[in-house]
């Protein structure tokens, strides 16, 4: 399976963005998502400078690089910025909205097909396969059992499935909204927000009233409040056929993290149990670990 790195969905500051990127060019990953996802205000980079982190990292690292188009279009000036993504000439583009889908296939441009798109069986993903959708990385709530229902259906009705690229590793994005929760957790408003989401560059952490972890604020996007880490399932992943695993960017211990899966790709022997979530794989509520409550 090839590892991938998901598109960063924090904001970091533009040295922030240049310095992660020089080391984890040098990590063995064989595909790297770039863009902002997440919120249209965040331009530390412009489109031409990370066509142009593009072309060092291919250069670097001889990867494949994709842009990453945002998740929630509300604006049109917002989808005028999509439209000249996709029409950056260069690179494939991961659709994040509907809006990306509609462009990329008006000109037969193949694309992926991000985890924002609720795609969950497979009469619809054949759908976007057959507009150019070359991969699918699933909403990352869908179950091991999903999936495999999913190819099963497909096969039965004689479908088209493209190649699937599962999120495997990070904090995982679960909800976006218009509201922006890191502005109001600062009281100031959405439009008038100073970026004060550059001073979490892992999120804003929001805990019950009996002080436990239940989610990661992210601007307009809700995570969740622990990483998932899905290492102990490479055989499982393996055996169904998935193509690839997507790591999601975290601005310490990145290397580490590409290792540890990297030498289990490699044959070192996967770990029973990893810190982290894995509930969803396993059809259960996300944030459990089901090695420690005995569901596994």
């Amino acid at each position: 399976m090839q590892l991938t790195l998901g598109p960063i969905l924090f904001y970091w500051q533009r040295q922030q963005i240049m310095d992660f990127y020089a080391q984890v060019a040098e990590q063995p990953l064989q595909r790297f998502y770039l863009g902002e996802t997440v919120c249209a205000k965040r331009r530390a980079l412009s489109l031409d400078d990370w066509m142009g982190l593009a072309r060092d990292l291919r250069s670097a690292s001889g990867a494949e690089v994709v842009l990453s188009g945002l998740s929630l279009i509300e604006a049109a000036s917002e989808l005028s910025s999509l439209r000249r993504l996709c029409d950056n000439g260069e690179l494939m583009v991961e659709a994040n909205d509907m809006a990306a889908v509609q462009f990329l296939s008006s000109k037969g441009l193949p694309f992926v097909g991000g985890p924002a798109l609720n795609l969950y069986n497979a009469f619809a993903v054949d759908e976007l396969a057959r507009r150019g959708m070359q991969r699918w990385v699933p909403p990352v709530e869908v179950s091991r059992q999903l999936l495999m229902a999913l190819r099963d259906q497909a096969g039965q009705a004689g479908l088209q499935l493209p190649e699937i690229e599962v999120f495997a590793w990070g904090y995982l994005p679960l909800a976006y909204s218009a509201r922006c929760f890191t502005a109001r957790a600062e009281n100031l408003p959405k439009d008038d927000c100073g970026f004060v989401c550059q001073h979490y560059p892992e999120g804003m952490p929001l805990l019950t009233q009996e002080g436990q972890p239940l989610f990661t604020l992210n601007g307009i996007q809700t995570l969740s409040a622990g990483v998932t880490n899905l290492l102990a399932e490479y055989p499982q992943m393996q055996a169904m056929g998935i193509s690839a695993l997507r790591l999601s960017p975290r601005l310490q211990g990145m290397a580490e993290i590409v290792a540890s899966f990297d030498q289990v790709r490699h044959g070192a022997e996967p770990p029973l149990a990893v810190d982290g979530c894995n509930g969803y794989w396993h059809g259960q509520p996300g944030m459990l670990r089901v090695e420690e409550v005995g569901l596994w």
